[in-house]
């Protein structure tokens, strides 16, 4: 199962400030391990959402709104996304991960719907057409 693992922002995060070369070495190390484990598929830190944008959609109108954003709790830092066997192997991961910031923060992880999810209302031939962007996608990245 996919899934995406969410560092929630916290204020230093958010206040721009980067990460301490102790907390860089540690989370290379972590990465490195999920890496080797064939875990990790992907992952980055995000800048603070002063440098961000939001699109509002309302019916077909369509409004930018500059960052910052007030709500830190609600705002994403980084993000992994892995692959693992159940939602216990994810919690076991990130358990192991060096706090990805000076003050608490927390880890949020959401598994990722498949095509199957939407078995009952896809239109025909939609299972298809995704695998076939999959498989363009990963010739992109090779």
């Amino acid at each position: 199962m996919k899934v995406m693992v969410l560092v929630k922002a916290t204020e230093s995060s958010e206040a721009g400030q980067l990460p301490s070369e102790e907390l860089l070495t540690a989370m290379g190390k972590f990465n490195e391990e999920l890496v080797a484990a064939g875990v990790m598929l992907a992952g980055e830190g995000l800048k603070p959402s002063s440098q961000g944008l939001r699109v509002r959609f309302s019916g077909a109108d369509r409004a930018v709104i500059d960052g910052p954003f007030a709500e830190t709790k609600e705002l994403v830092a980084g993000y992994w996304l892995w692959e693992v066997d159940s939602l216990d192997d994810a919690v076991a991961w990130v358990k192991r991960c060096p706090n990805p910031m000076p003050e608490d923060s927390e880890i949020e992880i959401r598994p990722l719907y498949t095509i199957e999810d939407f078995a009952d209302a896809a239109p025909e031939g939609l299972a298809e057409r995704e695998e076939q962007m999959r498989l363009e996608l990963n010739a992109k990245q090779s």
